[in-house]
């Protein structure tokens, strides 16, 4: 009897086979739309994203920011690494099978290709609280929710750290969708920026 509500209590949180399907269907509509951005279209909405998160009190007030490095037509945030490396520290996630951990940048020379072949630092895991964290995602909706490549190391990694750290999800007009496909499991985002709206903030229930 024991095993058996145990397998009852892991399959109350098992995402449904409909609830996958829609989340694939979505991921790859929005990934396809991505792709077909210029490398023109990129830089000048980044631009745009990063002027508005320059201006945000959250950003403004972080000591510690958790970046990402942009793959396929992501939104590129990098130079805020730049223009904010003396007055911040800056951590890349670092992927490992199941989970990432949050490592401090200090230059290109201590970067690798890591896990998905995305360049990651070599530097030790930081084991400090971290203000907040620039989220890159596929999609997201006005409610805060985030719709991920399907991984699930940002909302582990999430889950893990202090209640208290801001996460801004950043993303292109067409990312920001009527409603995400999310589970329990799915961590809401503070703030959604994209280019024409800037940063919306999240009401929270």
């Amino acid at each position: 009897m024991l095993f058996e509500s145990v397998i009852v209590d892991v399959l109350k949180f098992l995402p449904s086979q409909k609830l996958l399907a829609e989340k694939k269907r979505v991921r790859e509509l929005l990934a396809q739309k991505r792709r077909l951005l210029t490398k023109e279209d990129v830089v000048e909405q980044s631009a745009l994203i990063v002027a508005a998160i320059e201006q945000m009190p959250c950003f403004e007030a972080a000591k510690t920011v958790l970046i990402y490095y942009p793959m396929r037509n992501e939104i590129d945030v990098l130079s805020l690494i730049k223009k904010y490396k003396k007055k911040k520290t800056f951590l890349f996630p670092v992927t490992h099978r199941f989970s990432m951990d949050a490592c401090p940048y200090e230059g290109n020379a201590k970067m690798h290709r890591g896990k998905y072949n995305i360049p990651e630092p070599t530097t030790a895991p930081y084991k400090e609280s971290i203000d907040l964290i620039i989220v890159p995602g596929v999609g997201f909706d006005k409610q805060g929710n985030r719709l991920g490549r399907g991984g699930g190391y940002y909302d582990k990694f999430i889950t893990s750290i202090r209640k208290n750290t801001k996460l801004i999800g950043v993303g292109y007009d067409f990312q920001l969708i009527e409603e995400v496909p999310v589970n329990r499991r799915d961590k809401k985002m503070d703030y959604i920026v994209t280019p024409s709206m800037g940063a919306i903030k999240i009401k929270r229930d």
